[in-house]
C-alpha cells in the first residue's frame, strides 16, 4: 500500500471523517508546541497527506502515531532511523542500566497502569503510542543488564507493557502490530519466569487468532495456556478457564462453552484482586458479562437475561466493556426478533464506540441486521 492508501485506511478504520481528524490533531498541538489550524485549513493539509503529496513532518507523524495507534511503516511513513533512537555507546548504556533498581520497577508498573486505567476509560489508539515509548525504554534497559536477578523483574513489566500494547492493538484492528506485540510478551514472560505471564499473554494471543478467523489454532493456543497455568493463582485460572470458553463459543461447541464458564465460576476467588496480576478483572459483574457474550455468540436467547442490566452495574472506568455489553444486547435482541430492543441497544454502542474509537467494537456493530430489514442497523 501507498502512504497515501495507509493513512486513509487508518482514518477509515476509525470511522473517522476529516473533520474529526482535524479537531484531534489540533487538540494535541498545543502539546508539543505545534501551531492550532482553522478546521479547513486542516482538512486541506490532511488531504495532501493523503493524496501522497506531502509527507507530515517528524512532530506532525508523532501525532497521527498517537491518534491512530499505529507505527511509522503502518502508516507509510519514512523510517525515522537514528532520530527515534538513545544512540549512546555501550558503556553508557551499561552505566544506565546498572541503575535500575527495586523503586525503578515499581515506577514502571505504575506507568503500565495508569495506561491500562486510562484505556478502559478513553479507549485503545491514543495508548498505543505511549505504551511503544514505555516499551521501548524498557527494551532498551533489559538488553543492557547484566544479572538475571535484576533482568527478571524487568521482564515482567515488558511482558506486561507488551500484552496491554498487544491488546490495544487488537481493539484498533491491528492484527500484525497485536501478534508481534504478544510474541514479544511470551518472549519477556519466559526471561521474568513467570508462568501466570506466559499463560495470560499466550491466551491473550489467541484472540488474535479468533478475530483473524482462526479459531480451531486459538483453541489449541488456550488449551496450552491453561497447561501453562495450572498452577497459576485462581485468579489467573478462573480467567483462563473463560477465555477457553469464549474460544468454545466462537466454535459453536455449547457443551464445552458452559463447562468452561462452569469451571471459571467455580475458580473464582472470593478475592478477585490479586497484587501480581493487575490486569486482571472477574470481579463484579465481568464474569457474567463475559459468559452472557458467549451466550450470543451461541445463538442462546438466554443471554438477554444475562445480560440485562449489567451496563448499569458496570463500574463508570469500564466504558468499552459497557458498550460490549449493549452491542451483545444489540444482537441478542436481533436474534429474537426485538427490532426496537436491537435498535436502541445498538444507538447506545454507537455511541460510545464512537467515543473509545474500538474498531473491534464497531465490526461487530456492522454485522446486526435488524429483524424485517435487509441492512445493518
Amino acid at each position: 500500500m501507498t502512504s497515501k492508501s495507509l493513512l486513509q485506511a487508518a482514518r477509515h478504520a476509525l470511522g473517522w471523517g476529516q473533520e474529526k481528524l482535524a479537531r484531534a490533531i489540533n487538540d494535541r498541538c498545543p502539546g508539543r508546541d505545534l501551531p492550532v489550524l482553522p478546521v479547513a485549513s486542516r482538512k486541506t493539509e490532511i488531504s495532501r497527506w493523503e493524496n501522497g503529496r506531502i509527507v507530515p513532518e517528524p512532530p506532525m507523524r508523532a501525532i497521527l502515531r498517537e491518534i491512530y495507534g499505529r507505527t511509522n511503516a503502518e502508516l507509510g511513513f519514512p523510517d525515522e532511523g537514528a532520530d527515534s533512537g538513545i544512540g549512546e555507546e555501550l558503556a553508557e548504556r551499561l552505566v544506565i542500566a546498572s541503575r535500575v533498581d527495586s523503586q525503578t520497577i515499581a515506577l514502571f508498573r505504575q506507568e503500565v497502569d495508569g495506561v491500562r486505567h486510562a484505556d478502559r476509560r478513553f479507549g485503545s489508539a491514543a495508548r498505543l503510542e505511549r505504551l511503544r515509548g514505555q516499551i521501548t525504554e524498557v527494551e532498551d534497559l533489559l538488553r543492557h543488564t547484566l544479572l538475571r536477578r535484576d533482568r527478571a523483574p524487568l521482564a515482567g513489566v515488558l511482558t506486561e507493557a507488551s500484552t496491554l500494547a498487544g491488546w490495544n492493538a487488537l481493539d484498533i484492528g491491528s492484527f500484525a502490530q497485536a501478534w508481534t506485540h504478544y510474541e514479544r510478551a511470551k518472549s519477556a514472560a519466559l526471561e521474568s519466569g513467570s508462568s501466570a505471564l506466559l499463560a495470560h499473554a499466550t491466551a491473550e494471543q489467541a484472540f488474535v487468532l479468533i478475530d483473524a478467523g482462526n479459531v480451531d489454532d486459538a483453541l489449541s493456543l488456550f488449551a496450552e495456556a491453561r497447561e501453562i497455568g495450572q498452577r497459576a493463582p485462581r485468579l489467573l485460572r478462573a480467567w483462563l478457564a473463560a477465555a477457553e470458553g469464549e474460544g468454545y463459543a466462537r466454535a459453536g461447541n455449547d457443551g464445552d462453552a458452559h463447562r468452561a464458564f462452569d469451571e471459571a465460576d467455580a475458580l473464582r476467588p472470593s478475592e478477585v484482586v490479586h497484587p501480581e496480576l493487575p490486569f486482571l478483572f472477574l470481579g463484579g459483574t465481568h464474569l457474567d458479562r463475559w459468559r452472557g457474550n458467549a451466550l450470543v455468540l451461541l445463538g442462546d436467547p438466554e443471554a438477554i437475561a444475562q445480560l440485562e442490566g449489567l451496563a448499569d452495574g458496570m463500574q463508570p472506568s469500564f466504558v468499552r466493556a459497557s458498550a460490549s455489553i449493549y452491542v451483545d444486547l444489540a444482537l441478542a435482541y436481533s436474534a429474537v426478533g426485538d427490532r426496537e430492543a436491537a435498535r436502541t441497544y445498538a444507538q447506545q454502542a454507537r455511541r460510545i464506540i464512537s467515543q473509545v474509537g474500538s474498531v473491534r467494537l464497531r465490526r461487530r456493530l456492522e454485522g446486526l441486521v435488524l429483524p424485517g430489514d435487509s441492512r445493518t442497523a
